[in-house]
């Protein structure tokens, strides 16, 4: 299982990215990458890692992983938590971004919970089978960056998060072969939380 975890900082993963894509989409995702640092902030994982450490890896993911070169998808991937874990709207986003990126990150935003929010967790990712392709390949590299680092969390965590990946997000990956070919090999290396 390859990991996607170089790119720590904007700096370090600037340069590969300009070498690997045109420089207009370059921007644009530079563009999001400072957008989702302001709102972001000094905020951190559960791991302890620095958030945008987290975003960064998901747009390794796209762009080293399974070769994704569309920018509203890069920019998307790097902003996707920005209006679920920050004060940042949908219409936030697209006033900066357009409707096709704030659209993108809506699909993958877990909805607001009063109540229960494992069932609402729950319910929001059956209902990925629906999104968007694009929306899709968004989530798949958010969960390949949480999931890579999967023996981080506690036990118990292992075990619901690995639980609930091959229950809701393999089959989203099965159709796509870079994304299927990298979770078998992933949960081959986690079998024991099964």
């Amino acid at each position: 299982m390859e990991i996607y975890a170089n790119w720590h900082t904007w700096p370090q993963a600037e340069p590969e990215l300009r070498r690997l894509l045109p420089a207009g989409t370059c921007d644009a995702v530079g563009k999001a990458v400072e957008f989702a640092i302001r709102y972001h902030g000094d905020q951190r994982r559960p791991t302890g890692a620095p958030y945008l450490e987290h975003l960064l890896e998901a747009l390794e993911v796209l762009v080293r992983g399974a070769r994704v070169t569309d920018p509203d998808v890069l920019s998307a991937a790097v902003l996707h938590d920005v209006v679920e874990d920050t004060p940042c709207t949908v219409a936030d986003l697209r006033r900066e971004f357009g409707d096709r990126v704030a659209g993108l990150v809506g699909w993958v935003t877990i909805p607001e919970s009063d109540g229960d929010g494992k069932a609402v967790k729950e319910a929001y990712l059956a209902g990925l089978r629906h999104a968007p392709d694009d929306a899709i390949v968004v989530k798949l590299a958010d969960r390949a960056s949480n999931v890579q680092t999967l023996r981080n969390l506690s036990p118990a965590r292992q075990r619901e998060y690995y639980a609930q990946t091959v229950r809701y997000i393999m089959p989203l990956a099965a159709s796509r072969t870079w994304f299927a070919t990298w979770y078998a090999s992933w949960q081959q290396e986690h079998r024991d939380l099964a």
